[in-house]
């Protein structure tokens, strides 16, 4: 059994399967964060969509964001901290990293706040802005935890 795409220990089938599934509903603003990145993983593009704020649904392109997934190889996903987003909260956000092989065979790595909003008992995916991981120095290792410097990585 392996490790979820999300990068919780446990497989992807009881992690963030149930909930690309509509099975589940994400309880936590970075349960459906770690679900959105599965996605990815896993091609489930509707969910993508899906999980999205309503208000910013419009703007969805489903053709590049499947030619994205598709053509990405999804390495890993490192939480680096939420602020709210609990069950009982409305808002909430959650930083990340999150690594990737683009369709050249570059790996990238994508540093993100996602602001999410609870609407009807749902998390919804709002809006996200790239961030630089707080206070490391060049020369110390990189938070997304791939065992380079930060220089040489994400900074």
């Amino acid at each position: 059994m392996s490790d979820c795409h999300c990068g919780k220990k446990i497989s992807f089938e009881q992690c963030c399967e149930p909930i690309l599934e509509g099975k589940e509903i994400a309880s936590t603003a970075e349960q459906l964060m770690r679900a959105r990145y599965s996605a990815y993983a896993s091609m489930a593009i509707d969910f993508l969509h899906d999980s999205l704020h309503p208000d910013g649904r419009e703007e969805f392109d489903f053709d590049a964001t499947k030619n994205w997934a598709e053509n990405s190889s999804w390495d890993s996903l490192s939480v680096l901290s939420s602020k709210a987003g609990l069950a009982t909260d409305k808002t909430g956000s959650v930083d990340f990293i999150a690594v990737f092989t683009d369709e050249d065979g570059v790996e990238q790595r994508h540093c993100e706040r996602s602001q999410f909003k609870k609407v009807d008992g749902s998390w919804f995916f709002c809006d996200g802005q790239t961030i630089v991981p707080e206070k490391v120095g060049r020369n110390d290792p990189c938070h997304c935890g791939s065992g380079k410097k930060f220089k040489k990585c994400c900074g």
